[in-house]
C-alpha cells in the first residue's frame, strides 16, 4: 500500500492505488482527519473514479467541523452516511406503500393471484372458469381501479351486468367469490391493507337452488346404456362405472389400473373433490367390464379410462349427449336442473341407494360429501318405502 500523501488543504490526505490509473495519474483515496470530543478522528471517503476530488473533501470536512462546532446535524461521516442510508431506505419504503395504495385489481389478479391459482387447483377448469370471469365481467368495471377505491357499489354493478346477461345465479355467485378470494390472497401476502368489500353479506347474493333433482329410472339408465354400447364403448364403460359406483366424470378420468382392484373388488379415488381419498365398491358387472378393458400389455400407470391418444380426458364425449336426445330422455324439458347429464348418474346411483333402504349416512360416506346435508336433498326418496312399510299393517 503507498504512504498517505497530505493535501493543501489541512485535515485532507490520500493514498495512489499501485496499478490502477484515472486520468493521467494513478487513481487517489481520499480520507480527512479532524477532531471530536478532544480525540482524533479519521474517516475515509472514497477514489477519485468515484467522484471524489479535494475540494469535495473539503466541503465534506468543513460541513462536519461546523456541525461539531452548532451541536446540530451529523457529527461524523458515519452519521451523514447512516443519515442518507435512513433517507433513501425511508424513500423505499414511500416508494413501495404507494405502490400498494395505488395498486389496481388487474395487477393483483394477473400477477400474483392467477398464477397461484393455476399451480394450486388440481382442475384446470377452475382457473380458468376464474380467468373467463375476470375478463368478460369484473376487468370491465374495476379492473383497473386500485384495491382501495373498490366499494360494495362496484361489485352491485358486476352483478347487476352478469343478470342482466341472464347468467344463472351460481354463475354470479362463482364470480363474487373470485372477487373475494383475489381480496383474500392481497391480504395474506401483504397487498393490499384494507378491508374486504365481497366478505361477508354486504354485497347480497343471489339466492338459488341449483341442485339437480333428475335421475334415471332402471328402465331408462337399462336403455341408456343400451345406447351408449351401440354409439361407443368408452362412453359406455365410464357410465356404466359412474352409474354402479356413484363415481364423479373427473373422478373416473384420473383413476389408474393401480387405483383397481379387482380381486378385492374395490377402487380408490385420489384427492377428490373433497380433498379425501374415497373408496369405491365395485359390482359384479363393474368387475367383468374393467376385466375386459384390461390387457396382457397393461400397465399399472396406465389410465384405466384414456382418451385415443392414451392421454386424460378433459370431457365426456359427445356421444352421450347424442345417446340421450335418440331416447328422447330431455324432450320438452326448459329448466336445466331437470335435464339428464353425465352427473345423473352419480344421482341415480345415490337415489337406487336411497330407495333400497340404505341409510343416509352410508350413502354420505360411498358419496364422498363433506356435509350429509349435501346429502340430504335425497331423503325425500325413502318416502315411498317408509310407506310401503306403514302400509303393511292392513295386510297383516
Amino acid at each position: 500500500m503507498s504512504e498517505w500523501i497530505k493535501c493543501k488543504t489541512t485535515g485532507i490526505r490520500y493514498r495512489l492505488h499501485t496499478t490502477r490509473k484515472h486520468g493521467v495519474g494513478f487513481d487517489r483515496y481520499y480520507t480527512i482527519r479532524y477532531k471530536i470530543a478532544g480525540k482524533e478522528r479519521s474517516e475515509g471517503l472514497g477514489w477519485a473514479s468515484e467522484g471524489w476530488t479535494e475540494k469535495k473533501a473539503s466541503a465534506v470536512l468543513a460541513e462536519l467541523k461546523k456541525n461539531i462546532t452548532t451541536g446540530s446535524g451529523p457529527a461524523t461521516l458515519e452519521e451523514k452516511r447512516q443519515i442518507e442510508r435512513n433517507r433513501r431506505a425511508e424513500e423505499v419504503k414511500q416508494e413501495a406503500a404507494e405502490r400498494v395504495a395505488n395498486i389496481t385489481f388487474a395487477e393483483i389478479f394477473t400477477e400474483h393471484y392467477l398464477p397461484v391459482s393455476k399451480s394450486n387447483k388440481r382442475n384446470q377448469q377452475s382457473w380458468q372458469r376464474e380467468e373467463q370471469f375476470f375478463r368478460l365481467w369484473i376487468n370491465p368495471v374495476i379492473g383497473e381501479k386500485p384495491m382501495r377505491e373498490i366499494a360494495p357499489i362496484h361489485l352491485e354493478k358486476i352483478k347487476r351486468a352478469m343478470t342482466l346477461k341472464e347468467k344463472s345465479p351460481r354463475t354470479v355467485q362463482y364470480c363474487l367469490a373470485t372477487i373475494r378470494q383475489v381480496f383474500n390472497h392481497a391480504l395474506i401476502h401483504s397487498l393490499y391493507f384494507g378491508s374486504n368489500p365481497a366478505a361477508g353479506k354486504i354485497v347480497k347474493r343471489p339466492v338459488i337452488d341449483n341442485r339437480r333433482t333428475r335421475f334415471l329410472t332402471r328402465d331408462e339408465a337399462t336403455a341408456l346404456l343400451s345406447e351408449l354400447a351401440r354409439r361407443s364403448t368408452d362412453v359406455h364403460d365410464m357410465a356404466l362405472f359412474s352409474l354402479q359406483t356413484g363415481a364423479r366424470a373427473g373422478e373416473i378420468f384420473s383413476l389408474t389400473w393401480s387405483d383397481i382392484d379387482l380381486f378385492q373388488g374395490t377402487a380408490l379415488l385420489r384427492d377428490t373433490k373433497s380433498n379425501k381419498n374415497r373408496p369405491l365398491f365395485l359390482t359384479d358387472e363393474v368387475k367383468t367390464m374393467l376385466t375386459r378393458r384390461r390387457t396382457s400389455e397393461t400397465k399399472s400407470t396406465d389410465l384405466v379410462f384414456p382418451d385415443k391418444n392414451g392421454n386424460k380426458i378433459v370431457q365426456i364425449s359427445d356421444s352421450f349427449n347424442r345417446a340421450i336426445d335418440k331416447l328422447k330422455l330431455n324432450e320438452g324439458l326448459t329448466d336445466r336442473r331437470d335435464k339428464l347429464t353425465f352427473h345423473s348418474l352419480r344421482h341415480t346411483y345415490a337415489s337406487m341407494l336411497v330407495q333400497a333402504g340404505v341409510d343416509i349416512y352410508h350413502v354420505k360416506e360411498l358419496l364422498g360429501h363433506s356435509s350429509i346435508a349435501l346429502t340430504e336433498r335425497y331423503s325425500h326418496l325413502s318416502d315411498s318405502s317408509l310407506k310401503q312399510a306403514a302400509l303393511t299393517i292392513q295386510n297383516s
